[in-house]
């Protein structure tokens, strides 16, 4: 399911079952890990740092994505991608406290929902291991996209000379055109490309990236 979307041929590959067994495996592990670490269960802080913030944004990002394409697209290969690179996020996560530990409990649970219907059986096992034998993986419930957790007080956007990516700059969510326009050339890399040279035109994409023509 990982190799093709359903409505396309798919030419067989024992090294794509290979490389799904190695995820399947990696999944375990990492969830059975941070499972003995102890995790607070459906503790969530009053208040995110940065690094909460970032992995919450990064699973109820992959929520929603995998919803959308489970559900209306039908395409599984990239809802299986999603919760892929979810993981990734999990793992490079170092919990410090009890806070960290309970974001960390709520994007393995979500990616053992997510997972659920296409590999069911570890999903189970693991399931269990964070919720005990009352509530089965089949019978709970698909889980829900936090809005809030989608907010981003500031974003990265790219910044490009003559079309050429040549720096990436964070700034506040919201930022007017002058406010990115300001920082992307005052932004040293970018001041080293456009040194002894005319800035012709910025063209900025609001929230996405900061074009400037020089000649």
């Amino acid at each position: 399911m990982f190799a093709s979307p359903p409505d396309q041929s798919l030419e067989w590959s024992d090294a794509g079952v290979e490389g799904a067994s190695r995820f399947i495996k990696r999944f375990y592990k990492s969830c059975h890990e941070l499972i003995s670490s102890g995790i607070a269960t459906d503790v969530m802080p009053a208040e995110f740092t940065d690094k909460q913030r970032s992995l919450r944004l990064k699973t109820h990002q992959t929520i929603k994505k995998v919803t959308d394409d489970m559900q209306r697209r039908y395409t599984f290969n990239t809802a299986i991608a999603a919760v892929m690179e979810l993981m990734n996020e999990v793992n490079r996560f170092k919990p410090e406290s009890d806070a960290d530990k309970s974001v960390m409990r709520e994007a393995v649970e979500s990616a053992t929902l997510m997972l659920a219907p296409v590999t069911p059986h570890v999903c189970h096992e693991i399931w269990r291991e964070l919720h005990g034998d009352d509530l089965p993986v089949v019978d709970a419930t698909w889980p829900v996209v936090d809005e809030s957790a989608l907010v981003q007080d500031q974003i990265e956007m790219v910044v490009q000379v003559n079309g050429k990516l040549r720096s990436k700059i964070t700034i506040a969510s919201g930022a007017g055109k002058d406010d990115c326009e300001k920082l992307a050339l005052a932004d040293e890399n970018i001041q080293r490309h456009t040194e002894g040279k005319t800035v012709r035109k910025v063209i900025v994409v609001p929230e996405k990236l900061v074009n400037i023509v020089v000649s």
